[in-house]
């Protein structure tokens, strides 16, 4: 036990040196850039930005210092928030590989999900990425909407036998997250996760329920500390200093990051077993069309060079393949599941439009032939009201980016530093963090005119203004940052927006 303090001594020594270093680096740097003051030397912004509930304090920073400011984290540590467009194109397209994934993110991806694609950075990320384009292509997706068609009628059929008898109250919530997760496990996967049909709930939805909160928890320890304790001894003996480490929070964490990895073990050998035992024709769920067997059959006929190697693959390193399924379930289950709940909350809002949205469906209903997937797709409210819903309400607020090696971030309009000067070009400084903030750039007035914070789908019912087209936003969504942009913008994103889409006409259809 002794040594065991002295070498956690010796990184706490180690890591404080390093940091002091860095700090003082940027503060330098940066000190010249407007922002917040800072209340506490010690925690700086940082529990102000990361609170639960931190969204009317990120909406008055936007509007007091526009599309780039600084704000202290950890010993004053000198960090930038971006929602500047031209800003967000260089960071997250043109200089993507300087403004890279964070440290603590890529670190905090690795614990939970294992080495698939958000733990990985550089050219093992491309690589992964590019196995798994295929699985979301549109003709891909055109292939899944059977399975689509038929959980989004167990969810109906499970909600109608719960108010049957008339109304009751309705956990909305953990409903989209159950079909969520039956939907990326069957479309996905080729497994499935919940028969939809009980009150049991899969251990997996609780565990997914925990995550968020118990990684809130633990954001302190996740963002300064994981990223040296990961490169701390052998797997083993990590999980030994979990194990001892007098900290219910980290325990809760441990405990779900094992019930993901478990799960994700399960779905690989059997995908595995299936392709090898019956030569890819499954008789599961997904009809072995589903990503999980796409990508392990991808991988087979890979070329030498791009295939991913045996020590990924089989045994106790077979972490990409299945940690591709941890993650695969994890993102398409959490985002778009509050997605729909959101949605389906805005919709109980406003009955006008619920109305309206409620003919289009029936409208485009071929009863007893349920709407198809280019039917789906021409529905022009529907698609509006998804649009809108999802660019007010991201599920994935913000993220972050942590620079490689010094640059110059540029901006779309000069902002004026505390000297009084002016600026289109910020020198920063390696291994600064930068907060990008889907959220800002969604509700930027500059862009989406003074009503930006109204929920109006009609504003996607005719040409968008100039102030939005000529803006250059480089989100890969109808100039929305919700799903990102660059080499890490969301994969899955036309799996989202046609499981949205899908849930939503069920449900306002009946």
């Amino acid at each position: 036990m002794g040594s065991l303090i002295e070498l956690l001594l010796l990184l706490v020594t180690l890591w404080t040196a390093r940091w002091l270093w860095v700090l003082l680096s940027a503060r330098r740097i940066l000190h010249n850039i407007p922002g917040p003051p800072s209340p506490s030397f010690l925690t700086g912004n940082f529990l102000e930005i990361y609170a639960l509930n931190a969204w009317g304090f990120h909406h008055s920073l936007a509007e007091k210092y526009g599309g780039v400011f600084r704000f202290d984290g950890l010993l004053g540590e000198k960090q930038l928030y971006v929602f500047d467009p031209k800003s967000l194109y260089q960071i997250l397209v043109k200089d993507q590989d300087i403004f890279e994934e964070a440290d603590s993110n890529l670190y905090g991806s690795l614990v939970l999900f294992g080495e698939g694609i958000l733990a990985t950075s550089g050219e093992q990320h491309k690589k992964q990425r590019k196995m798994l384009n295929p699985a979301f292509s549109a003709a891909h997706l055109r292939q899944m909407v059977p399975i689509f068609f038929d959980v989004g009628k167990r969810l109906q059929s499970a909600i109608q036998s719960r108010v049957q008898d008339g109304p009751k109250e309705i956990d909305i919530l953990l409903w989209m997250t159950r079909t969520a997760l039956e939907l990326i496990g069957q479309a996905g996967l080729g497994h499935s996760f919940d028969s939809l049909d009980t009150d049991e709930i899969p251990s997996y939805i609780t565990s997914v329920k925990q995550l968020q909160v118990t990684v809130h928890k633990m954001a302190l320890g996740m963002k300064y500390i994981l990223p040296w304790v990961t490169k701390l001894g052998t797997p083993n003996f990590r999980r030994l200093i979990v194990n001892i480490f007098p900290w219910q929070t980290l325990h809760e964490g441990r405990d779900i990051a094992d019930t993901l990895y478990a799960t994700a073990v399960q779905i690989y050998h059997l995908k595995k077993t299936v392709l090898i035992d019956e030569g890819g024709s499954s008789p599961i769920a997904g009809q072995g069309k589903d990503i999980a067997s796409i990508l392990l059959k991808a991988n087979s006929n890979a070329s030498s060079n791009e295939r991913l190697s045996e020590d990924e693959i089989i045994g106790q390193a077979s972490q990409v393949i299945f940690n591709h399924v941890c993650t695969l379930i994890f993102a398409a289950t959490d985002t778009t599941s509050s997605a729909l709940s959101r949605t389906l909350h805005i919709l109980a809002q406003h009955p006008d439009a619920q109305e309206k949205l409620r003919r289009e469906i029936r409208s485009a209903q071929q009863s007893p032939v349920d709407i198809s997937y280019d039917q789906l797709n021409s529905m022009e409210y529907l698609d509006a009201i998804c649009r809108e819903t999802l660019r007010l309400y991201p599920p994935v607020s913000f993220i972050r980016r942590m620079t490689k090696k010094d640059v110059g971030l540029t901006t779309s309009t000069p902002i004026t530093t505390l000297d009084g000067s002016t600026a289109t070009e910020i020198p920063v400084p390696a291994r600064t963090e930068v907060i990008v903030s889907i959220l800002a750039s969604n509700r930027n007035p500059a862009i989406w005119g003074s009503d930006v914070l109204e929920w109006k789908p009609e504003r996607w019912l005719s040409p968008l203004p100039k102030s939005v087209t000529e803006a250059h936003l480089p989100g890969i969504y109808s100039h929305l940052m919700t799903f990102a942009a660059g080499g890490r913008s969301c994969i899955g994103f036309k799996f989202s927006q046609l499981e949205m889409s899908k849930l939503t006409s069920d449900q306002l259809g009946r």
